[in-house]
């Protein structure tokens, strides 16, 4: 024990002894590792933050999954309640019901059926002036709004098939699509006109592009009657957005580790050089071929690994700066990220050490020492 503690006293003394007497050259390599530690780190936290906030942006922009019932049927309160299970904790599930009812002047006009709360959490990218609180309220689109005589200021008359309602107008709504010729009701409201049970599901799935497949496919096979389809706009949006991001990241973070493993490599060849006749003096004494390998890759890990700390501190503070002064927004630190930052750190010192080595392994200490 004592003996394996004076070894590697005496290792960590050389080490540093070798750090110290070659300031310029360890300078330079660890400057180079702790640029790409903390570029690797700036644009992983980068891309780990921007993916979740792409993903959250996108949400917002409505349904991403629809569930249709055939032509003609409704979808039964089972049915919407097994739905709602299986999206449960991974997305919202909202229940739409459409009609054509007149207006007291006998003009016709959807009207649609749907539970407000959770619309207006599956729609918040909505313009809507004010959103109902109670039954007998309703969002009027803006085109619509034009089409109804109102009784009063604010109230107007519905008919279908001989039944009559009398509603509130709670606000207008503008989106500048379809959404702008209806008007939306609560589910109560539009079962006592109609009578009728939604037909179409909305989902707004959560999480990466790979897990809305996975809950459509899910939804495929426990609904193999219904339609199921995929908004493809908001879908593939999201992973051209994804996709570019990411290799964009990946691109620019592999450049710059290439180019600080050359760096690491070639200080560690004229590391290597400069000293190959305290090398030869090693080997003239004893010591094996091993041991100066150890000692070289020694001298490789402590630069990678004092390397990694200084990047991801560097990293973490610079994807920080990037998201307040691009994003206007916080980049949350990603401190599981450290030991793959460390992992690649050893594994571009260590890999650079492999040619300086095999130049070691020629050295002849005789030839050396004589000055040849």
């Amino acid at each position: 024990m004592r003996v394996h503690r004076k070894k590697r006293g005496m290792l960590i003394r050389m080490l540093a002894g070798a750090a110290m007497l070659r300031k310029r050259s360890a300078l330079a390599a660890l400057t180079a590792i702790v640029t790409a530690a903390a570029a690797a780190t700036a644009m992983l936290n980068l891309f780990s933050d921007v993916q979740s906030k792409v993903q959250r942006e996108f949400r917002n922009f409505g349904a991403n999954i629809v569930l249709n019932a055939p032509e003609g049927k409704s979808l039964s309160r089972q049915e919407l309640n097994t739905i709602r299970a299986v999206v449960d904790r991974r997305g919202l599930a909202v229940p739409f019901a459409y009609a054509v009812a007149r207006t007291i002047t006998d003009q016709s006009i959807v009207v649609a059926g749907t539970d407000l709360d959770l619309a207006k959490r599956l729609n918040p990218w909505w313009s809507a002036s004010a959103w109902p609180q109670a039954p007998g309220e309703a969002l009027i689109g803006i085109r619509a709004a034009r089409a109804i005589s109102r009784d009063d200021r604010k109230t107007f008359r519905l008919r279908y098939q001989g039944k009559q309602i009398q509603l509130f107008q709670a606000g207008t709504v503008q989106t500048g699509a379809g959404e702008d010729s209806r008007i939306y009701l609560s589910l109560n409201d539009f079962r006592f006109l109609t009578g009728l049970d939604p037909s179409v599901v909305e989902i707004a799935a959560d999480g990466s592009p790979a897990q809305v497949t996975s809950l459509l496919q899910t939804l495929h096979n426990s609904f193999p009657n219904l339609g199921v389809r995929a908004v493809r706009q908001i879908a593939e949006g999201e992973a051209k957005v994804l996709g570019k991001t990411r290799s964009t990241l990946l691109a620019s973070s592999a450049f710059i580790v290439c180019t600080a493993a050359l760096c690491v490599l070639a200080t560690l060849m004229g590391w290597v050089y400069d000293r190959r006749r305290d090398f030869a003096i090693m080997k003239a004494l004893g010591a094996s071929g091993r041991l100066i390998a150890m000692f070289v890759a020694g001298e490789a890990a402590l630069l990678g690994l004092a390397g990694a700390i200084l990047g991801f501190s560097a990293g973490i503070g610079i994807a920080a700066w990037i998201g307040h002064a691009n994003f206007h927004a916080s980049v949350a630190p990603r401190f599981e990220l450290f030991p793959a930052i460390l992992a690649g750190c050893l594994a571009v010192t260590l890999l650079s050490t492999l040619p300086p080595l095999r130049l070691l392994r020629r050295i002849q200490p005789a030839m050396i020492l004589r000055g040849e």
